[in-house]
């Protein structure tokens, strides 16, 4: 059987003070009245039911996402005891998975994606389960309408083949967020595509890529394999996985993987990873600027203004700023310096003031 693992994990330091450890990013209302949890998981429907769909999350935050989503069987919850990269991530929810049905394909997912085009996004994972029969990682590959350098890049390499609507491409080679100057470059060459960070694969497969790359992690996740569904499990993921090295899936697997195909796919997309990307799903006005909740604004350009509370956020004058008000925090920086408010979360920790993170 097929099935979707989405990650929802991840401290979304970037977010702050929006996303906090007791309330990460999957379970936030950004843009909508549905979480990005409630989101990614209604986007899958028709091509997985509730009973397909694996779920990683952190110990702590397990409760929550059961009460935007109860159709999601308990059962089918992976929980990390802490975060320790995606690789690691991926790989317990691929032993959970081999104890039910070692034959799966898992297409693996996030929950801090806003994707416009369900139907393509549906159209191309299927795609994807095609081309990974034949043996392949598949990743897919945003079409890049812009040099932009807040994203990863792929370069494909020879057509490999044909899977429903969509071609499926060798990947030569993964590239970090690039320069712009490196950016424009790739965006002329034509054969780049942003990467998505999602995967799709068999089950196998990528257990193999595991043994081969990460033989440190595989005898960690071989261990836990082991005692799944016995007393001892949860003595023993507290006793292994706090050790793991941190590391990521890109790093630790696809790059140095054997077998690598890409599926280029044109949908509208983002990556919210910080209020930069945030601002293009927010509602606006003339002025160019973004909100959301109670907001009154007077003479202001360029600026995002979001209130989650239930008080009125008011400004005359502002330029370029990003405003976000909580009941416990008011953020307040130029929009140019947004991505640093994990700066501000490290200082927090520091003093000991981890209520408000």
């Amino acid at each position: 059987m097929d099935y979707a693992i989405i990650m929802a994990g991840g401290a979304g330091t970037r977010l702050w003070p929006l996303s906090r450890k007791k309330m990460p990013k999957p379970g936030l209302k950004l843009y909508s009245e549905k979480t990005m949890f409630q989101i990614a998981v209604e986007r899958l429907h028709p091509l997985f039911v509730p009973e397909q769909i694996i779920v990683v999350a952190g110990q702590d935050h397990a409760h929550f996402l059961q009460e935007q989503y109860p159709a999601i069987p308990a059962q089918n919850y992976v929980l990390e005891p802490e975060g320790r990269g995606t690789a690691a991530a991926v790989g317990l929810a691929a032993i959970h998975l081999a104890k039910r049905d070692p034959e799966a394909r898992m297409a693996v997912l996030t929950a801090d994606h806003a994707i416009g085009d369900t139907e393509t996004f549906r159209s191309a994972i299927a795609a994807a389960f095609q081309v990974a029969d034949a043996g392949y990682l598949v990743t897919l590959g945003i079409h890049a309408t812009e040099a932009s350098t807040q994203y990863g890049y792929i370069e494909a390499g020879a057509q490999l083949m044909e899977a429903g609507k969509h071609l499926s491409y060798q990947v030569e080679r993964f590239v970090e967020k690039p320069t712009r100057e490196v950016a424009e470059k790739m965006l002329a060459q034509g054969n780049y595509s942003w990467n998505s960070g999602m995967f799709i694969w068999r089950l196998q497969d990528i257990m193999a890529e595991f043994q081969r790359q990460m033989p440190e992690l595989y005898a960690v996740l071989e261990k836990l394999a082991a005692c799944i569904g016995t007393p001892d499990y949860q003595a023993s993921i507290g006793g292994l996985w706090n050790g793991l090295a941190k590391q990521t899936l890109d790093y630790g697997i696809m790059e140095g993987a054997k077998r690598v195909a890409m599926i280029p796919v044109e949908m509208d997309w983002l990556d919210i990873g910080n209020f930069g990307s945030l601002q293009g799903l927010l509602p606006g006005d003339d002025s160019g600027n973004k909100f959301r909740g109670d907001v009154l604004l007077e003479d202001c350009e360029g600026s995002m203004v979001l209130s989650t509370g239930k008080r009125l956020v008011a400004a005359i004058g502002l330029q370029d700023l990003v405003v976000i008000d909580t009941p416990e925090v008011v953020l307040v920086c130029p929009k140019e310096r947004a991505a640093e408010v994990r700066k501000l979360v490290a200082k927090l920790e520091e003093s000991g003031r981890s209520e408000l993170i």
